[in-house]
């Protein structure tokens, strides 16, 4: 077997916690390699409500509770500085009968246990008046001002972006098929060969419990966790103006209605076990579900044009936190159970690990230069696109010509996208760079242009 190089640090899974790793490692002294089985962010971190979680309902002394509220001033402040779309919504948790009222008092005593602020109280008539057009029967909301709204897509394809910039080894669409433990550590197997790492990190979401055996190890299975969203066309964005959250359960958050930085309302998602990896299908029966729910938290939203639907997996376990590991005699990292609080405490995870390795003996020295500047294409609604720039425009015409109606983006967007140094290979990784193919024709007018455009490598 090829034996192609070796590396200090082996990664595997490059979704928002791999390559958040991935970027904070880059910062030192390392050869450092991230793999993934398809593009970067391509797994279940594509398909999540995209929220910026404050962690105020996590359980006291688990690790979710002390990372959550780290990530997300870490991802906060990331965003700012790099460019990614985020809108400081807030959100109102809604009791719509008795038994959630009466819940209401524990969320709040939840929240400070974990450190968050309190939380405010929201009577039902103020509820309305912020909210008027939700469905009638609120009786009392709590008010959770941290809450933001947040570009699921670009996070990750920022980290990734930063890393690769700063030295790091990034192999896309290339699976790890089996491990082998050495006397220097881990030989990881993939089908281009053998690939020599001192440290393996095991971030493989869906599939972390597996690498996990693979590695020698046991503790948890991942079961599939089925999340189905519609998302309604941008007139009803007017609708709602915050995020609207439901009492939690033990299990889930449960369905919630919220805007999206590119404009639209979103609802969902519902939470099945499934034990297919691949089961990002949406149901009729899970769809029905939601517009009933949808019919009664916001009655007129479900009279408004549906621009998609989809669904996206959670990486669940039989435990209710993190399963973060690290075996300094084997030279194994495990960052697996991360389910829906995962790009909120992305940076977070990364810096534990860090940390982790630094405690366990990996000499974690600085770079001279530090991590590269960069600034990712914006796609979100409040801030200037291309197409309305009209200095961008002037300088070069291609971003004032518009090849998604729908979204309007430009071909000089596409073209950005295409010779970035994460090119996508596939309309997907186009769409999830440039929010082309996702609005309202989901792509029937320009699909066909933006495949020749893909297959060209530009315009």
């Amino acid at each position: 077997m090829n034996e192609i190089g070796e590396f200090d640090v082996a990664i595997v899974g490059a979704g928002d916690v791999g390559a958040a790793i991935a970027r904070e490692l880059a910062r030192f002294q390392l050869r450092v390699v991230l793999f993934d089985a398809g593009d970067v962010g391509a797994g279940t971190s594509k398909a999540n409500t995209a929220i910026l979680h404050t962690g105020f309902d996590a359980r006291p002394g688990t690790l979710e509770a002390k990372l959550v509220p780290r990530g997300h001033a870490l991802l906060s402040a990331y965003a700012e500085q790099v460019g990614i779309p985020v809108e400081r919504t807030g959100a109102l948790l809604v009791a719509w009968n008795e038994a959630e009222l009466g819940r209401l008092g524990e969320i709040e005593e939840n929240a400070c246990a974990c450190g968050h602020e309190p939380l405010g109280r929201v009577s039902a008539e103020q509820l309305y008046e912020r909210e008027p057009d939700l469905g009638p029967g609120a009786l009392a909301a709590l008010e959770v001002p941290g809450e933001a709204i947040i570009c699921p897509w670009t996070p990750p394809l920022a980290y990734a972006t930063q890393a690769l910039l700063a030295g790091v080894e990034i192999r896309r669409y290339e699976r790890v098929t089996g491990l082998a433990a050495t006397p220097d550590g881990w030989q990881l197997r993939t089908p281009a060969g053998a690939v020599g790492a001192r440290w393996l990190i095991n971030a493989a979401g869906l599939y972390a419990d597996e690498l996990h055996r693979q590695a020698g190890f046991d503790g948890f299975t991942v079961t599939p966790r089925r999340g189905e969203l519609i998302v309604f066309d941008k007139l009803a964005r007017p609708l709602v103006s915050q995020i609207v959250m439901p009492v939690p359960t033990s299990r889930t958050r449960g369905v919630l209605i919220t805007p999206t930085v590119f404009g639209n309302v979103m609802l969902g998602p519902t939470a099945e076990d499934v034990t297919d990896k691949r089961a990002t299908g949406t149901t009729a029966a899970g769809i029905e579900r939601l517009r009933t729910l949808g019919r009664r938290l916001l009655p007129a939203l479900v009279d408004y044009e549906v621009t998609a639907t989809y669904a996206g997996l959670r990486a669940a376990t039989e435990h209710d936190d993190y399963q973060l590991i690290l075996d300094p005699d084997s030279r194994y990292v495990c960052a697996a159970g991360i389910r829906s609080t995962g790009l909120t405490a992305s940076m977070a995870i990364a810096e534990w690990v860090r940390e982790q390795l630094g405690d366990a003996g990996l000499e974690l020295r600085e770079t001279a230069d530090g991590l590269p500047e960069i600034r990712m294409p914006n796609l979100g609604e409040r801030s200037l696109r291309p197409y309305q720039d009209a200095e961008r425009i002037a300088a070069d015409p291609a971003y004032g010509e518009i090849v998604c109606l729908c979204e309007r983006v430009t071909w000089g967007e596409l073209r950005d996208a295409l010779a970035a140094p994460l090119t996508p290979r596939d309309l997907d990784g186009l769409r999830r760079r440039t929010r082309v193919l996702t609005g309202r024709c989901q792509g029937f007018y320009c699909a066909a242009q933006v495949g020749r455009a893909l297959e060209a490598g530009g315009r």
